[in-house]
């Protein structure tokens, strides 16, 4: 039987037809403006930024403690007009912060906005009160000082708000980083790993602008907020200056809402080596690489095929995502391993039971199980340790955009069982804790929850996330009142 938010949705798609209205897909990046070079995919002449490497002050080894300032400012990102945007510890973006498994970490958060914030530790394996979620909010003026020890295999994760009401126009305004883990297993493959050189993070995002150069965010977006502009690390379409040597490419989707499909212009392979929660079992040769809002993957581009003077452009559905400046030769000791990582397979044999998550809906009207998030409400309960299966569907069609959604669970890490059926591809295969469902399509993961506490689940296209496409989630540990 058709659904009611189906029945507006057809309802809605005959009246803009009978309009003689053109639905865009903004699903799909769009070329950038002529600024942006779109005509001949030339780079704006702007050297890719590399974010820094926040200061570890803590000078004991296996433990560490860094600073965060949640900051507001202004940031040149086009024309001549500075945009009034946010920032950690800066005025746009935020820094890295590296990690060792192991490592007993201490956060100190100083919330410098004029509004209530949070960070959320995005991928990262803590307890529910160590997530920065909206139970752990910050309000204006005040810190947030969580500790947790490292206990999870080398990754790329990040961190971005995550309250209630607000977190999509705070991220839409530059309030991301980067949450570097590396493990005793990862400082020995001999991969790319010298950060800012052939370690090389890329914060992929997608924004609009007003003349006066600020950031236009529309808030009626009916899948979404979708940019006309797609950033790398808070810059329209940069370059980066590279020798004929491997590189590592730390690739984080930022967006509220878009997509993105890389590829190089030329076709070129390159190497997948890992996904979300960390390094695959083995390398992954693809020519293209699908990534939704919220997911990491780490990619290896090996240029020495290359001479001086070429120019290799990063492109997503045919739009200029940045350009690579080939130089000269350079000794090159790095090797993209047979094999990376030795992965648990969690057994489905020991899950107690199976849960079916339904995605429903489009723009304002989105759901999860038939219904809207309720800050007050669990909606599901789980035993620490427990391992179960979850069935995750997305219903109906959407209106604009994304063709699906993204699935994000706090607090832990899983993997994919199937996909309608079928065995996942090879670079789903390692740990994730997001997975893009596409429309009409069921997912199946195995999960195992490692940390007590109150955790969200939800869609990871910002806009959705805040309509309510959300659920929480208790893991209670039975041995503690």
């Amino acid at each position: 039987m058709m659904n009611k938010n189906y029945l507006i949705l057809l309802i809605f798609v005959l009246i803009l037809t009978l309009a003689g209205c053109n639905i865009m897909n903004p699903g799909e990046p769009q070329r950038p403006q002529s600024d942006a070079g779109s005509d001949s995919l030339n780079d704006t002449g702007q050297a890719l930024l590399i974010p820094v490497l926040l200061e570890d002050t803590d000078p004991e080894v296996g433990r560490a403690e860094f600073t965060l300032r949640v900051q507001s400012g202004t940031t040149q990102i086009i024309g001549e007009q500075p945009t009034p945007s946010l920032g950690y510890n800066g005025s746009y973006l935020g820094p890295a912060i590296k990690l060792t498994r192991g490592d007993e970490v201490r956060m100190h958060v100083t919330n410098e906005l004029g509004e209530t914030t949070s960070v959320h530790w995005h991928g990262l394996e803590v307890e529910g009160t160590a997530d920065g979620g909206p139970h752990q909010v910050i309000a204006a003026g005040e810190s947030w000082n969580p500790t947790f020890t490292v206990n999870q295999p080398a990754a790329s994760l990040w961190f971005h708000p995550h309250v209630i009401g607000t977190t999509a126009i705070q991220v839409y305004y530059g309030l991301a980083g980067l949450l570097l883990i590396e493990d005793e297993n990862s400082k020995t493959l001999g991969l790319p790993d010298d950060y800012g050189i052939n370690d090389i993070p890329l914060v992929l995002q997608d924004r609009s602008f007003n003349q006066d150069g600020s950031f236009f965010y529309a808030t009626n977006m009916m899948d979404g907020a979708f940019g006309d502009y797609i950033l790398v690390n808070g810059d329209i379409a940069p370059y980066l200056e590279v020798s004929q040597v491997k590189m590592r490419f730390r690739v984080v989707n930022g967006a509220n809402a878009r997509n993105f499909y890389l590829e190089l212009a030329d076709r070129s392979a390159f190497y997948q080596i890992a996904s979300d929660g960390g390094l695959l079992e083995e390398p992954v040769l693809t020519q293209a690489l699908f990534i939704s809002p919220g997911e990491r993957a780490e990619i290896i581009v090996d240029f020495s095929k290359y001479k001086e003077g070429d120019v290799v452009e990063l492109i997503s559905d045919n739009a200029l995502v940045m350009t690579f400046r080939i130089g000269g030769a350079s000794e090159d000791n790095t090797v993209v391993p047979e094999r990376l990582a030795e992965i648990e397979r969690l057994d489905e044999r020991l899950a107690i039971g199976t849960k079916t998550i339904e995605l429903d809906g489009m723009g304002h009207m989105v759901t999860l199980n038939g219904r809207k998030f309720d800050m007050h409400r669990i909606d599901d309960n789980v035993t620490l340790g427990d391992i179960e299966i979850w069935e995750i569907t997305t219903t109906g069609a959407m209106m604009m955009g994304s063709p699906g959604h993204p699935f994000h669970i706090h607090g832990t890490q899983f993997q994919i069982l199937s996909r309608d059926g079928q065995e996942p591809a090879s670079n789903e295969q390692g740990w994730k804790d997001t997975v893009f469902v596409r429309a009409n399509e069921t997912v199946r993961i195995i999960v195992r929850f490692n940390y007590a506490g109150i955790f969200m689940y939800h869609c990871h296209i910002l806009e959705h996330e805040e309509a309510g496409m959300m659920g929480q989630l208790e893991v209670v540990n039975p041995f503690v009142n």
